[in-house]
């Protein structure tokens, strides 16, 4: 089955309103003339606003870098999907592995942050990686499968039409360090097995799963050449305009 790439530039705490607003307008003409790759930037929650109202007529998506599990309530700093949809945005990041690391989430937290994702129609990124000292152990997949089933508990086949995965192995985050094409495909393939045990085949074959990792132009169109690889979660070469035009390219 062929699925239609999903390039995703996850923004991080960079860019100002102005800053923000400026990389958009840097953005929109580079990509303009792409219509096989869905483009999606997920700004800080400062700037969701003004990024909407900048992509406003393009093809360039936006999403959030987390959400709130609770609909309302006594949960200082926190922004609910509701919130999010009124903006509006269309997708959220969810179990980054530097929300795991920095802010304790956990494969129960991914699980609650992702239903109420759903539950208000927006379409969830869901992170699934392992560390470097996990690699070395060999417990790549125990960890991600763990990650996974944890991560989807409770969800139905219907639900995972609005499920994206994204592979980021915590090794290669930030580091300049990709993993190779045979690294990232490897493991692409067993979430799609992996998949395929929990939802079916079909669902498994639709489901979209990204590579994220320090992507870069000069790698992206080789780890996109590979079967399992539908697009890419893309950290700093994101905040480059020039850049990220580049990896969407490398989708088409």
């Amino acid at each position: 089955m062929k699925r239609r790439p999903c390039i995703a530039g996850n923004w991080k705490m960079y860019k100002t309103v102005a800053e923000a607003t400026a990389l958009v307008n840097d953005l929109k003409p580079l990509v303009a003339d792409v219509r096989t790759v869905d483009i999606v930037v997920c700004p800080p929650f400062t700037d969701l606003a003004a990024v909407v109202k900048a992509t406003a007529g393009s093809n360039i998506a936006v999403g959030a870098q987390n959400v709130h599990w609770a609909a309302s309530g006594a949960f200082t700093g926190e922004v609910s999907a509701a919130m999010l949809r009124e903006i509006p945005v269309a997708y959220a990041i969810i179990g980054h592995s530097e929300r795991r690391q920095y802010f304790a989430e956990t494969d129960q937290t991914v699980n609650d942050r992702l239903k109420a994702a759903l539950a208000a129609g927006l379409t969830a990124i869901v992170c699934v990686g392992e560390t470097l000292d996990q690699r070395t152990q060999g417990a790549t997949e125990t960890v991600v499968g763990t990650q996974l089933d944890g991560g989807l508990a409770g969800l139905a086949a219907a639900d995972m039409a609005k499920v994206i995965i994204a592979y980021e192995p915590v090794w290669a985050i930030g580091t300049g360090v990709t993993a190779t094409p045979a690294q990232a495909q490897d493991v692409h393939a067993f979430i799609r097995r992996r998949l395929a045990a929990r939802f079916g085949e079909g669902v498994a074959a639709a489901t979209r799963i990204q590579y994220g990792g320090s992507v870069k132009p000069d790698k992206a169109a080789e780890l996109l050449r590979q079967p399992d690889i539908d697009g890419a979660l893309v950290g700093g070469a994101s905040l480059k305009a020039a850049d990220f035009a580049a990896i969407v390219k490398a989708g088409v």
